[in-house]
């Protein structure tokens, strides 16, 4: 098999880094491995993201399956967005990717290895 040929996996591979390289997604998944947070409360946990942003994001994962998105009625409504199961996987690809970064943050801090 040529390795230049297209594969349904690679179509595959490359919606989900198209995804994942959306400026913002893998902080918003990142800030959702604790469990089901309200709007206001992942906001505050990811930083600089705008409220827009945010919800455009929020909406984005919810379509494809990654966020679940649950309405309380309580006065005032009380709405909290979690991971379904396909966001739980990818929270893991997640935990990796901090591992890798904390790694190799640590390495370039100590200066580039002996020769």
């Amino acid at each position: 098999m040529n390795p230049h040929d297209e594969t349904p996996v690679c179509d595959h591979f490359q919606k989900a880094a198209e995804l994942v390289g959306k400026r913002w997604v893998p902080q918003v998944v990142h800030a959702m491995r604790q469990g089901p947070q309200r709007f206001s409360d992942l906001r505050e946990g990811i930083g600089s993201i705008s409220d827009h942003v945010l919800s455009q994001r929020l909406k984005e994962l919810e379509l494809e399956g990654i966020v679940t998105r649950t309405v309380t009625p309580s006065t005032p409504v009380c709405i909290t967005y979690g991971l379904a199961e396909r966001g739980e996987d990818l929270a893991r690809v997640m935990s990796e990717l901090q591992g890798w970064a904390e790694r190799w943050a640590a390495a370039d801090s100590q200066g580039p290895p002996p020769p």
